[in-house]
């Protein structure tokens, strides 16, 4: 279904969409770094009872506890704005440490059934990747919903 947004003014339409992180970056840097000391502390009791071996291994897991909490942390920030204003929507796309913005002419909107497509000429936007099927839809339900209202007189 494509709508419009040229005719009469545009109602504000404003959401942000973001992961469901279960826990911050700050309590996961927390449970990591216990993690780290304790697998650390391990490898020296086997170190000093004369197993050294373990303990390169105990750095390396220490390493790779890092590493994982490092690429967790760049993307749990990761958002979707998206507005409609003026008879333009505008969507600003953060994912990790880019953040890309995009404007689209509303005459070219389209939502399509169980996802958001946003499509300008031949540029081609999905959005709501964070959210489930469930509240996809509504995003769409609602995103029609504020389009046909923009229509109408």
């Amino acid at each position: 279904m494509l709508l419009s947004l040229l005719s009469v003014g545009t109602p504000e339409f404003s959401r942000t969409l973001k992961r469901n992180c279960s826990m911050s970056p700050t309590g996961l840097a927390k449970v990591f770094g216990a993690l780290a000391v304790l697998v650390l502390a391990i490898g020296a009791a086997f170190a000093a009872a004369g197993a050294w071996l373990v303990l390169p291994f105990a750095g390396l897991e220490a390493t790779l506890l890092a590493g994982a909490f490092l690429v967790y942390a760049r993307h749990a920030a990761d958002y979707e704005r998206i507005e409609l204003a003026g008879g333009r929507v505008m969507v600003e796309v953060a994912d990790g440490m880019s953040k890309t913005r995009y404007e689209l002419e509303g005459a070219r909107v389209a939502v399509e059934k169980g996802r958001v497509v946003l499509r300008n000429g031949k540029q081609q936007l999905e959005i709501g990747r964070y959210l489930g099927a469930e509240a996809r839809a509504e995003l769409a339900a609602e995103l029609a919903k504020t389009l046909i209202r923009g229509r109408t007189p």
